[in-house]
């Protein structure tokens, strides 16, 4: 990892909720036989909320609409001149058990949105413990792994070396609490099982709730929307 990194201030901003819908649909995942949206609800939708959302919201597609797996290659990184499409770890085959948790009730809605989107960069090299009890303080809600991959989608920057984050909003319930793996987003280097064609693409990974990590912060906003 290099010492240089975007900060949080120089992500750029969201911008209106229907030029993301726009986004989303130009991916073309929703013609994807699991996705339960189409490019009309996606508009209506944006459109609808763009009245009762503030300024800078984050546009998310509900997992239940929209699979995050499915999503996660249209999140896409230049390295050395080259396209590099998002992938999810070969030890995530259970990605779908990874649930929103009470912190991070999203609306029963096929699309929401979620205000004050931060990449809680001053978090870093905390453990998703602590972060959770630091968010929960500052009355906010972790992000869950969806919205995390929606906001690359729409801001690549906020993805960036030395500076990534996790989704400590979603978690996978076992039969006694939680599966101790936390979803996160950050660049590979294209080592081990990523395979050196990935260098330099986005990765939907997992790092271990009590671990901490100098280059991952934890994602998190105001309120959602839906």
């Amino acid at each position: 990892m290099t010492s240089e990194a975007t900060s949080e201030q120089e992500v750029r901003a969201l911008p209106s909720l229907s030029v993301q819908a726009e986004r989303l649909i130009a991916t073309g995942v929703l013609e994807h036989e699991a996705s339960r949206l189409t490019a009309a609800d996606v508009r209506a939708a944006a459109a609808e909320l763009e009245g009762r959302a503030g300024a800078g919201a984050l546009l998310v597609a509900s997992e239940t609409a929209l699979p995050v797996r499915i999503l996660v290659p249209s999140v896409t990184r230049m390295q050395r001149g080259q396209e590099r499409p998002g992938f999810v770890v070969v030890d995530m085959e259970d990605l779908e058990e990874f649930l929103p948790t009470v912190e991070a009730a999203v609306p029963d809605a096929r699309v929401y949105a979620v205000e004050d989107p931060s990449r809680g960069d001053g978090m870093r090299n905390w453990s998703p413990a602590e972060a959770s009890e630091a968010i929960g303080a500052e009355s906010r809600t972790p992000f869950t792994v969806a919205e995390g991959v929606h906001w690359a989608l729409q801001v690549p920057e906020v993805i960036d070396r030395n500076a990534c984050f996790m989704t400590i909003g979603s978690r996978r319930q076992k039969k006694n609490g939680f599966d101790s793996r936390t979803p996160a987003l950050w660049i590979s280097n294209g080592t081990g099982r990523d395979g050196r064609e990935r260098r330099g693409a986005v990765k939907l990974g997992w790092c271990w709730w009590n671990n901490r990590h100098t280059w991952l912060g934890f994602a998190s906003g105001s309120r959602r929307v839906g």
